[in-house]
């Protein structure tokens, strides 16, 4: 079983940063692949952006190339997500997801473990 937890979302203009954390409660943290999920109201949640479990592969939704940057530091349990020039488009619920192996999916139902979620909201 594994928890995760995100913090870092609050409320910024449009065209700055946040850094957004997900701290894991798994055994072996390294064991997972790790990704970022958003799910603004009325629509369906969407992938952002995974890691592999060393952190050496990563993928993003085209959406946020360029803008968005997923790592992960294995000795402290995290995986971050910076976002900077955002947008009022990318207003919604940023979750962490986790699923052991290698694979990076970009569809939640690839994923078992999931984060309560944490508000990004971007004002123009």
């Amino acid at each position: 079983q594994v928890q995760l937890v995100e913090s870092g979302g609050g409320l910024v203009q449009a065209g700055g940063s946040l850094r957004l954390s997900c701290a894991a409660s798994a055994r072996t943290f390294s064991d997972y692949a790790m990704a970022w999920f958003r799910q603004a109201p009325g629509k369906e949640r969407e992938f952002v952006a995974a890691i592999s479990w060393s952190g050496g592969n990563t993928y993003y939704a085209d959406s946020v190339k360029g803008r968005f940057t997923i790592s992960r530091d294995n000795a402290k349990n995290t995986v971050y997500l910076q976002m900077n020039s955002l947008k009022p488009e990318d207003t919604a619920v940023y979750y962490c997801a986790a699923v052991p192996g290698l694979r990076l999916g970009i569809h939640h139902w690839e994923y078992d473990y999931w984060g309560q979620g944490t508000q990004v909201t971007v004002s123009s």
